[in-house]
């Protein structure tokens, strides 16, 4: 296990050199750990270890990206140049759009997956989301230069408000993805060991573009700042595709190799791709009843995250009005949250999975963020500090913790389960989460009128318990260490 302070030392070349410095000795101690192929190349890698330090560092790119788009988005929302500032339930209302954007897109991934297999799939659904994201830089950048309006309205609020609902929908579609790969490739007891310092890579670029938030807007604007997500986006295309070019060449690209007599989900119908994505979905839990619970517990953890976000950003909104300045605090902020996420991923939690069924982890998760969101219950009107912390609390908690438990759970499941049914569970049920519960606030505020941030605290605080009663059940039926290899020994069976 690489030591905190080999991983957290930058060399004079710079952070970038550091980060490729700390995954190369990740995978190369995990290579040599599990010794999966006899033929080893550079650095003493195993065909298996190259791969997963592709895909790795393809997926942190893939974050360092994301995480100079969210503050930006952010503050393009929440401007009141470019943005909705002050018009109440805005952030709901826009929220309650993911989830319809994330179906959409759940459509074309399946449709894709069918059709071409999961190589093709990530470079066709990582090039679509640079374009998009690129596309929509230049755009904001041209109506902002030229001030172009629509009907007495700046036409950058039309493009806005979109790109703030794709950047919360195309984030667990590309993360779902990379992660489905690498549990094609590790069992149950080479995940528990590695997920948290792989993890911990992606949160260790998080961190560093959020430190780099301010300067970036600074000295190339927010859609400048944009455009770096679409390059670094394609950079992680480049890198994913190595990955599956070397599990080509090995042999151990993932398919689906289960035997022919275990039971599929049923072919869905050709009249609606929308319809047949829901067939596969009913069909795969019936199939799989562990999906099944994990997804309500998704749609719990994700309305309790999405109450939480709304409060955050009506109480930053409040608090710092300037949209430079709030940008950088939203980066400031998540950089904080990843710094410690690393740290757990890093220190704490390779060992503690080792020493603590992972049942037990899933039914404890909820605790951390009951408490929080039970003090700000408390408070009169909640300060930005106050929101923040549980805020902080919740998201750290789901980046270290929850993150590796949800992906250790899918690593003894058949291909179906890890690449469809993650997709589903990754993409819809955490956008329909967010936008479930942004609809039923966007109801009370179109009711009963803007809602402080007591009420939500309130709210959160009961959110919370239904999140704990829903993650102990799922606790209950996540099996045992044994189970697991045993579950993987049979879903890696040949077809017959």
């Amino acid at each position: 296990m690489p030591s905190m302070q080999k991983l957290l030392s930058l060399p004079r070349g710079g952070a970038t050199l550091g980060l490729a410095s700390s995954a190369i000795q990740l995978t190369s101690s995990f290579a040599s750990d599990t010794q999966l192929s006899p033929e080893k190349g550079l650095f003493g890698l195993t065909p298996e270890g190259k791969a997963v330090l592709c895909m790795a560092i393809a997926m942190s790119f893939h974050y360092l990206g994301y995480s100079l788009a969210r503050p930006v988005t952010v503050a393009l929302f929440t401007s009141a140049s470019s943005g909705y500032a002050g018009v109440a339930g805005a952030f709901p209302f826009a929220m309650a759009f993911v989830s319809p954007l994330s179906l959409l897109l759940l459509m074309g991934y399946t449709h894709v997956l069918d059709k071409h297999g999961a190589r093709r799939t990530m470079i066709q659904t990582t090039s679509f989301c640079s374009i998009a994201i690129a596309l929509s830089a230049v755009l904001i950048a041209y109506c902002h230069h030229f001030q172009l309006m629509y009907q007495g309205i700046p036409l950058v609020k039309f493009i806005t408000a979109p790109l703030f609902v794709f950047r919360e929908a195309y984030v667990q579609l590309l993360t779902s993805q990379y992660w489905s790969f690498m549990a094609s490739i590790l069992n149950p007891s080479q995940s528990e060991k590695w997920f948290g310092p792989i993890a911990g890579l992606t949160s260790l670029t998080s961190a560093l573009s959020g430190f780099l938030v301010t300067p970036v807007v600074q000295r190339v604007g927010l859609s400048g700042a944009l455009m770096g997500t679409a390059v670094t986006l394609i950079i992680s295309l480049l890198l994913s595709s190595s990955a599956y070019d070397v599990a080509r060449k090995y042999g151990f690209e993932p398919k689906d190799t289960t035997e022919s007599s275990q039971p599929k989900t049923k072919a869905p119908s050709k009249t609606s791709h929308g319809v047949g994505t829901v067939e596969k979905m009913v069909s795969l839990f019936e199939r799989v009843p562990l999906l099944r619970l994990l997804f309500f517990e998704v749609l719990a953890s994700q309305a309790m995250a999405t109450i939480l976000n709304i409060s955050f950003v009506a109480a930053l909104s409040t608090a710092i009005p300037n949209d430079t300045k709030r940008a950088g605090y939203v980066g400031v902020f998540f950089s904080a949250i990843n710094l410690l996420t690393m740290v757990i991923q890093f220190g704490a939690l390779p060992s503690l999975i080792q020493s603590i069924e992972a049942r037990d982890l899933w039914r404890a998760m909820p605790v951390l963020t009951f408490l929080f969101t039970s003090f700000q219950a408390t408070q009169k009107n909640p300060s930005l500090a106050i929101v923040s912390a549980s805020f902080l609390a919740m998201k750290v908690t789901e980046y270290s913790v929850r993150r590796l438990l949800d992906e250790m759970l899918f690593v003894p499941l058949d291909f179906e389960s890890r690449f469809l049914g993650k997709e589903l569970i990754g993409v819809f049920g955490y956008r329909f989460g967010k936008s479930l519960m942004s609809l039923v606030l966007s109801a009370l505020t179109s009711s009963m009128g803007n809602i402080g941030l007591q009420e939500t605290s309130i709210l959160s605080s009961f959110v919370s318990i239904a999140w704990l009663r829903i993650a102990w059940e799922l606790g209950s039926n996540v099996p045992t260490r044994e189970e697991a290899e045993r579950s993987f020994a049979s879903t890696r069976k040949p077809k017959k």
